[in-house]
């Protein structure tokens, strides 16, 4: 029993005289650490200067209510068996559904293609070099692009092309750009960012109004062509029942096709538009020195341990 109560109380003075000499080594060796925290201080210092600053410009959205709520969905439970004979869609437009599709197609090269890369100049994304604060203007890489002439003059390989392409625009558009949902409220976040704050805003705007767009368009389309579909049906029916069941079936078409129409917001509503942020969203310079410092002084430990220790191993 004594003898291991003495095997315990050696061990702990053991371990206590192991963390003393580490705490004797660095301290002895406090020099060496002070000089390579200074060093990783002053590299980070260096890095973080050299770093663009980045603005970040953001848009919330509500998705909008349904379109036909009122009054229409009574009309389609009693002729939707009727209307599907006819061909015609009676299901009421569903704007929380359309907040969903909006999501996954925001993400689409179909989409940047066709709606935002028309709406952007390209230069921006693909030839942007500086923010020059003074003038308030963007400054372009003139190995890449002209600026007097408007032309692109950087070299490439195939299969690029000297003017980038849909696709080649489009893996870069998406590092810049990201969206969120609040599961709680159901509302959208668009963030946007960029080395120039009016790109940024410029960007987010664009995007919003665009997907808006989309659904809009693809929302009239469907109703025009329901409209002139039912009138030429009217035209055709011989019974009562069917004309009235088309009649009705017209007017719902046509109320969504003047909601369509007077909407400027088919899909989201903002809640706060993009802004021309002044003050930069990164870097965080003083986060970066910080852990600079930090890793300089962790590393500077380990030198002087390894140091210590290697030269007792030798002895």
């Amino acid at each position: 029993m004594e003898t291991n109560l003495n095997t315990n109380h050696n061990d702990r003075n053991e371990k206590e005289i192991d963390l003393k000499e580490i705490f004797d080594v660095l301290f002895n060796g406090k020099v060496i650490i002070g000089a390579i925290t200074a060093l990783f201080s002053i590299v980070a210092i260096i890095y973080s200067l050299l770093l663009p600053n980045v603005y970040q410009s953001k848009a919330i959205l509500s998705p909008v209510g349904d379109i036909n709520n009122s009054g229409i969905s009574s009309v389609m439970k009693s002729v939707g068996g009727l209307a599907s004979l006819a061909g015609v869609n009676t299901s009421p437009s569903n704007n929380a559904n359309n907040a969903i599709k909006a999501l996954e197609k925001l993400n689409t090269l179909s989409f940047f293609q066709e709606n935002i890369m028309p709406s952007i100049f390209l230069p921006d994304l693909m030839a942007f070099d500086f923010w020059d604060a003074s003038s308030k203007k963007s400054v372009y890489d003139k190995s890449l692009f002209d600026e007097t002439t408007q032309t692109w003059v950087r070299g490439y390989d195939y299969p690029q092309n000297q003017v980038p392409s849909a696709q080649e625009s489009y893996n870069i558009f998406v590092q810049h750009f990201r969206v969120s949902k609040d599961i709680e409220t159901g509302f959208l976040t668009i963030t946007v960012k960029h080395q120039s704050p009016v790109v940024a805003q410029a960007w987010a705007e664009t995007i919003v109004s665009q997907i808006n767009y989309f659904f809009r368009s693809k929302a009239k389309k469907e109703a025009e062509a329901a409209t002139e579909y039912l009138n030429m049906q009217m035209a055709l029916a011989n019974f009562t029942e069917i004309k009235l069941v088309t009649a009705q079936l017209l007017q719902q078409k046509l109320q969504q096709l003047t909601v369509v129409e007077a909407s400027d917001f088919y899909v989201f509503d903002i809640i706060e538009p993009p802004a021309v942020m002044e003050r930069k969203s990164e870097p965080v310079r003083s986060l970066i020195c910080i852990i600079g410092a930090f890793l300089g002084g962790l590393f500077g430990c380990l030198v002087v341990l390894i140091r210590h220790y290697a030269i007792g191993i030798k002895q």
